[in-house]
């Protein structure tokens, strides 16, 4: 281990050039309050700005990845008459705007459940390897609310409307299995291979050129722009990466015939 480090309801670590995030409020399955919502912004954002850390992976403590908001306490605001929803505004699309712009890759180890905007924190990372007792769960219905964290606006584009109203009006528990057929997930496992193939994963990220942050971004800013935007951001992107350091290693390891060694920048 390159570090270990604690943040409120929170814990980090570095190994080999990749940051494990773990949500570490077990006795509520990881729900997602205002001090776990603190700790976790904090984490993420400290490790995007960490030069040791190439790739992050975020996961959860116990028999759960997040169950959601937590609803018996920690609020950021009370309901008022009128208006949004404060604590979205300020603390939670705030956060799944970090991930969407990070410029280092980012996979979830999804364990155990993942229900409501622990659903949109899993699906806002790049790569989502789940176990396979793992599930689901966009239950709002039941509590008279919407769906947030980014849900309505990922869920249809990664599995079309019609899968996409099926979870969120129903409310019924999608296993990992299934997820993985929908084309929701990337990699469904054993439960005792989830870190071991998540860290595998993320460890390929990490050894891997600084252009993989860029292809990321591209493909996330994809989603909204126009086809002729998207050709400008690409060959831009092109234009950085091609003066980066990874790039001349790239070319030269490719020319040479050998392994390239890249370093991140």
């Amino acid at each position: 281990m390159d570090g270990n480090t604690a943040a409120p309801k929170v814990r980090t670590e570095v190994k080999d050039g990749v940051g494990v995030i773990t949500l570490s409020d077990p006795s509520t399955l990881n729900a997602a309050g205002v001090e776990l919502m603190a700790g976790l912004q904090t984490a993420v954002e400290d490790f995007i700005h960490d030069q040791a850390v190439r790739a992050i992976v975020i996961t959860g403590e116990g028999r759960g990845f997040c169950s959601g908001a937590n609803l018996s306490g920690g609020r950021v605001d009370r309901p008022v008459s009128s208006g949004p929803n404060e604590s979205l505004l300020r603390v939670y699309n705030p956060f799944v705007s970090t991930l969407r712009k990070s410029p280092k890759p980012l996979v979830a180890a999804v364990n155990g459940v993942a229900a409501g905007v622990g659903v949109s924190l899993a699906l806002s990372c790049d790569l989502v390897v789940a176990a396979e007792s793992a599930y689901f769960l966009l239950a709002f219905r039941r509590i008279g609310l919407v769906p947030d964290g980014g849900a309505t606006w990922l869920l249809p584009r990664l599995v079309g409307k019609a899968r996409a109203m099926e979870l969120m009006l129903l409310g019924e528990k999608l296993p990992a299995p299934t997820a993985l057929d929908w084309g929701l997930i990337n990699r469904c496992v054993p439960d005792a291979e989830l870190m071991p193939k998540t860290l595998e994963i993320a460890g390929a990220l990490a050894s891997g050129p600084s252009s993989l942050g860029m292809t990321r971004n591209l493909v996330w800013q994809a989603f909204d722009a126009e086809w002729h935007l998207q050709l400008e951001a690409e060959a831009y992107m092109q234009g950085d990466a091609g003066r980066s350091e990874d790039a001349r290693e790239g070319i030269s390891a490719f020319l040479q015939k050998r392994p390239a060694e890249f370093k991140g920048r």
